[in-house]
């Protein structure tokens, strides 16, 4: 399984992923030829995308999404409250290879799954994504809100992750941002820390991790380096710390098939994007 990120900040979200032959991209958040400028960096080619999935309705997720249809002809998976938040917000045009799918649900593409998990980030519908493959498994988990019911065992199941670490409270705290703004990033339906995810990940007793990459990194309230310290103070050095750019596309990570593997897609507590 390989992955890339094109892009991810509040100025716009996009994530490739090549797994069995076919290829997906999370998010379109930028435009269609920036996308397809930063995919043919390492060679892809954005027509042979099998999937667009679209994780919720706010801009910087959605607002390419017709652009990236009628362009490059992606079929879009979306679930109806988010293509109608979308709609409201952004001039999408004309969708005709149109998939909705129900928050939670899982989309088969033969050996290949795509679970959707329920996140409380202020968006109707909106959801993160996992992408399974013979029992090895990726996580794009952005926009999450807060450490909602469930995600622990979801981080458990995985064997690399994309997570949210949006912001540094003592920046965000002292920031420019009107008290509204802080207090709808920092509440029940905005962003995760720095502190967030780096307490997720290592409560999560997600052993079989094989690296983790930090995203939704804002340009305001935090920078790579301290994302990557409060993340290196709670979990240690052996874990791969990578960062997604809000500027620029990112190395291509893989999964090694030779890690044990975690087992079963089977949560014992099924994720309900409420609080824990």
């Amino acid at each position: 399984m390989e992955v890339i990120s094109l892009q991810s900040g509040s100025n716009g979200n996009s994530f490739y992923v090549k797994v069995a032959g076919k290829q997906f991209l999370f998010d379109a958040g930028i435009s269609g030829a920036l996308a397809e400028k930063r995919l043919a960096h390492h060679n892809r080619n954005i027509r042979e995308i099998d999937g667009l999935f679209i994780s919720h309705s706010h801009r910087d997720h959605s607002k390419s999404m017709g652009i990236f249809h009628r362009k490059f002809g992606h079929p879009v998976f979306v679930t109806e409250k988010t293509l109608l938040g979308a709609r409201r917000d952004n001039k999408l045009g004309v969708i005709n290879d149109l998939h909705l799918f129900h928050c939670g649900e899982t989309i088969d593409f033969g050996d290949v799954q795509i679970h959707t998990i329920p996140t409380p980030h202020d968006a109707d519908d909106s959801v993160a994504f996992v992408i399974e493959h013979h029992e090895r498994r990726l996580g794009i988990l952005t926009d999450i809100g807060h450490a909602f019911d469930g995600l622990r065992e979801v981080l458990r199941l995985l064997d690399a992750v994309i997570i949210e670490s949006n912001y540094d409270p003592e920046m965000l705290r002292k920031s420019r941002y009107p008290i509204w703004l802080k207090r709808r990033v920092s509440g029940d339906g905005g962003h995760l820390s720095n502190d967030d995810s780096a307490i997720a990940l290592k409560t999560s007793g997600a052993d079989n991790l094989q690296w983790a990459c930090l995203c939704h990194l804002s340009a305001e309230n935090n920078c790579p380096e301290l994302a990557v310290e409060t993340h290196r103070r709670l979990l240690g050095n052996d874990l791969p710390i990578h960062v997604a750019s809000r500027y620029d596309v990112g190395a291509v990570l893989t999964i090694d098939y030779n890690q044990p593997s975690t087992g079963p897609w089977q949560l014992e507590q099924r994720p309900t994007g409420k609080t824990l």
